[in-house]
């Protein structure tokens, strides 16, 4: 079996979708306790850099506003709206 790649170094895309298949695993019960245990936890690490990855990215995204002059500027997009 090959060493799952850092965390860190995983993108979102392939964080989620390692996550994805853990979650498989784990609803399949195919794999010994131990296994198990350690997939969990490796699943807890991936769902926490998801979110990290998910926060850094809405920090990124603004919006952009026009006012009544026709004058386009951007502006932080407000999560609370």
């Amino acid at each position: 079996m090959t060493k799952p790649k850092p965390i860190e170094s995983l993108n979102f895309e392939e964080a989620l979708g390692e996550l994805e298949g853990i979650v498989r695993n784990l609803e399949t019960a195919q794999i010994p306790l131990e296994d198990s245990i350690n997939a969990y936890e490796r699943g807890i690490s991936l769902k926490k850099h998801c979110e990290t990855k998910l926060r850094e990215a809405q920090a990124k995204i603004e919006k952009i506003t026009v006012d009544k002059d026709g004058a386009v500027s951007t502006e932080p997009l407000d999560a609370q709206e």
